[in-house]
Order: structure tokens, then sequence, then C-alpha cells
């Protein structure tokens, strides 16, 4: 049985990040990452974007070239799932049986694509965009496919769509609730990207709920809506979120539900066990406290960070301003903070210009910002975030305003 010092189990950002940051640090013991993808670690955000529109190559969404980690002497087990852990022996096993003992077990297992409830959901067209065979699949049928539904209007399915409707399809996104980005975003920023996606060609619909998925030949070939209504469809694309991937973990013992709980170290309630990612269900002094999975690279790289200190005898903890970002068209969103609970929205500068940013403030308080083509206030209102500071809503709505000097 193979053994190593340090098993990170997941080779997405957060998996990667900890190797590297683990030698960057000095850690000189034996490291390796085992992973279900059968890839090195690669770029996940470029998948619904770059890498779907064709523009970058598999090369370079790599996060490493394939050398620097055997420079680095870190084994990489690509192929290869985990499907339990024995906290006691401290030992994993693989869909195969396969065992690897660890001194210390990372889980960055992340999440997997979460699949409609209803019939259909298993035909050939239906997909989902979480890894590099997902997109390649896809993009395998792409030539032969005319209409394309796009089920979630959350940031993967109208990445989607703006990559799509490019490519000279026909695209429909369904949307459950009443506005796209409902979940993460404020109505000004859902209406203006609604507005800019059937501009360019899409059309969107919200309040819209899927009963099944039709088929002809195998193959999907519509959508069935609550009420009847029958829209045709070559190809479906699944964006409604992720399902944590922390099934070995919590049959083992460890602490948790909707992701795996840790502390403010990663520690999970197992012995030497840490988790990171999209599937570390943490408390967040950005949520008010309230206990939240974070699915975003940044997140998965700050906690990947604070472990690989922490398993080189340094102290840290995790306490990072939440950001995130999307791409659609020539649009550049950047998000800073997290708009959850938000009680006002200010509007700074005017989206008919392209270029603006949404505030959102609580009791007053600056929790968050969405800016489009709007580098500058991403930049400085990153501090009015971190600071919770209170600022008159007039002033905040002032394009005039810097920021900075706030």
């Amino acid at each position: 049985m193979d053994r190593f010092d340090i098993l990170i189990v997941g080779s997405g950002h957060g998996g990667a990040q900890c190797a590297v940051a683990l030698r960057q640090t000095g850690f000189a013991g034996t490291l390796a990452v085992i992973g279900e993808d059968p890839e090195l670690p690669y770029e996940r955000p470029p998948l619904s974007k770059d890498y779907l529109k064709g523009e970058k190559s598999f090369e370079r969404i790599l996060i490493r070239a394939p050398a620097f980690w055997e420079e680095r002497a870190v084994t990489m087990l690509t192929g290869r799932r985990v499907v339990s852990v024995d906290s006691v022996a401290k030992t994993v096993t693989d869909a195969a049986g396969a065992q690897i003992g660890y001194g210390a077990l990372v889980w960055s297992a992340g999440g997997s694509a979460r699949r409609l409830a209803c019939s259909g959901h298993d035909l050939a067209g239906v997909h989902a965009i979480r890894t590099r065979r997902d997109v390649d699949q896809l993009l395998a049928e792409l030539p032969a496919t005319r209409r394309i539904v796009v089920i979630g209007g959350g940031y993967i399915g109208l990445e989607a769509a703006a990559a799509l409707i490019k490519a000279d399809k026909q695209v429909v996104v369904l949307e459950a609730m009443d506005r796209v980005l409902a979940r993460v975003a404020g109505e000004p920023l859902s209406s203006f990207y609604e507005a800019e996606h059937r501009a360019h060609g899409v059309e969107i619909r919200t309040g819209a709920l899927v009963e099944c998925l039709e088929e002809q030949d195998g193959r999907v070939s519509g959508v069935r809506l609550a009420g009847g209504e029958v829209l045709p469809a070559d190809m479906v694309i699944v964006g409604i979120g992720i399902v944590p991937e922390v099934a070995p973990l919590l049959d083992a013992g460890a602490a948790g539900g909707n992701g795996v709980r840790v502390d403010a170290q990663c520690r999970t309630s197992l012995p030497d066990v840490y988790a990171i990612g999209d599937c570390a269900l943490h408390v967040n002094a950005y949520a008010d406290d309230a206990e939240i999975r974070l699915e975003s690279v940044q997140n998965a790289n700050d906690q990947a960070n604070v472990v690989a200190k922490l398993l080189t005898g340094q102290d840290a903890h995790y306490d990072a301003v939440p950001w995130f970002w999307s791409n659609q068209y020539d649009l550049k969103l950047q998000t800073v903070g997290l708009s959850i609970g938000h009680d006002a929205t200010v509007l700074r500068g005017d989206p008919a210009a392209r270029s603006f940013s949404v505030i959102y403030l609580k009791q007053g308080r600056v929790i968050a910002l969405d800016c489009v083509n709007a580098t500058r206030d991403y930049v400085q209102g990153k501090r009015l975030v971190a600071e919770r500071m209170t600022v008159d809503p007039a002033v905040l709505a002032d394009p005039a305003t810097v920021l900075k000097e706030l």
C-alpha cells in the first residue's frame, strides 16, 4: 500500500494550490494529489468561457505545466475516485479497491454538477459544464446542433448562452425564479444582463418550470414546461448548481450535511483531515457569520494556502474577502463581498453606458459590489467591504466620488 505524508483528494483549484503552496513553504515530505479527473490540474472558469468558445486550448488552461509536478515531487494519481475514508487507520480507498495511507488528508473534491430530477435527465444530448470531458463532449455534438436550451440562469448558464449564441446557435435560457442571477445579485444587475442577452438574440424565460425532457431515437428532442409547452431542443445544457462531493467524509463520521463542516483553520471534525474549496462548509464573516459554502476560485485558493501554512508549522486562519468574476460578451463582471441579506442597493454609473456598479448595503454598511466594466470601483470597493464601512448612499451613487478616498 502506498502512503504519503500528505494526501490531497481533488485535483481542482484548491487541491492544486495546496500542493503548490506546500512546496513553496518548504514542505519536503511525500505529497500526492488524487483526483477523479483524468487530466492534470486545470482552470475551471474558462470551461464556460474561452475554452467553450475555442479561444483557449486545453494546454493554455493548465494550472501548471506537466513538468512542474514532476520537478517538485508531487505524485499525481489521476483518474482515481476516492470512495471511502478510514480516519482511524488513516487510509482512503479508491473505486478500484486500492488503499492509500496518509499522515494528513486534505479534502478538495469539490462537487459534481447537479442533475435534473425529471424524466429524460440522462438522455444523450444533455450536458453539464463542470469538467473538460463535459465540454469536449458538448463541442463534439455542436456542429450537428441548431437549437439549444439552457436550464438555469446563473453564471454558468449565462456564460454558456453568450458563447453559444456567438456560435450562431438558437439559444433559450430557462430560469425557474423571476429573474436571472436571482440567488447572487440584485434586481438592477439581473435586468441589465437579461437585456444584454436578449439584445444578442438569446431568448430568456423566467418563472419557467421544467416538467421533463422529451426524446427521439434516444436523444433529447425537447423540453416540456409545466403547462405543457414543449421547446424543441437538439441539445440541453443544465446549469443548476453542484452537489458537494463529501459522502466519503460524512460516512467516516465527519460533521456536515450540505458540505463538510470546517473551522477557521479548515479542520474537519476528523483527526488530521482538512477540507477546502467548494465542499467546505464554513462560518463566513462576510455572510454575518452564517455557515456557507463558497464556490469560487478565490475561496479554494485562499483556504488551500491556510492549510499549507498550518501543515508546515505556521499559524493561519481563513478570513479572506470573497470575490468572483464572470465574462459575458464584452462585459467583465467583478464582484467583491457577499450580497446575502442586503436591504438596499445603490446604482453607481449608467447601465446604458455599459460601465456601472451596484453597491449592496445592509443596515447602512457596504457589504458587496457588483462592478460591470468598472475595475476601478471593484479594486477600490474591496476596502469598503473589508472595513464594513457606513457611507452615505448619495455619495456612493456619485461616479465622481473616488471610492478609495472614502
